[in-house]
């Protein structure tokens, strides 16, 4: 669990296939971490931009960590096996995808505890639907938050900003 002052690479996560990846494995790379659904409206748009992006970007140091949730409309049923499935087959995934996680309540995952803390919403700091992008820099620290209607090429620009800033 995260402690007040704890840094992201202190985090390990699971992957969709349960095994632990420690976040510090990232270290000095640019993250855009998401939670994802595969039922929602912005799913198509998302993935296929995210693709995009990823491509684009995935050998400058660039990683997308999706975190499929199901606290929104159950947007996201079934294991993760079936996620994986989703994400990678119908979606062509090809970022990391982990375990599905919680985002608000009590049972909210340290990693979104943790952003949410750096990088509050407008108004609240919950995470209010799926696709919360979260741009974390090469230092670990959340620079940017966006809400679920922005789409992910609009956070191209910043993208760029923090891949060409020093990581020190």
């Amino acid at each position: 669990m995260a402690q007040s002052g704890s840094s992201i690479y202190d985090l390990t996560v699971q992957d969709i296939d349960g095994k632990d990846v420690p976040l510090s494995q990232y270290k000095g790379k640019v993250m855009l971490i998401v939670n994802v659904a595969s039922q929602c409206g912005y799913t198509n748009d998302a993935y296929k931009e995210m693709n995009e992006l990823y491509a684009k970007y995935k050998d400058s140091g660039f990683e997308i960590l999706a975190f499929p949730c199901n606290q929104f409309g159950n947007q996201e049923p079934g294991s993760n096996e079936e996620i994986k499935e989703r994400a990678c087959t119908r979606f062509k995934a090809e970022f990391p995808i982990f375990q599905k996680v919680d985002v608000n309540g009590s049972h909210t995952a340290p990693l979104f505890k943790l952003l949410k803390t750096e990088k509050g919403g407008f108004l609240v700091d919950a995470v209010k639907w799926n696709f919360t992008k979260f741009l974390v820099n090469r230092k670990g620290e959340v620079v940017e938050r966006e809400g679920p209607s922005t789409s992910p090429l609009k956070m191209e620009k910043h993208i760029k900003k923090w891949l060409d800033a020093p990581a020190a």
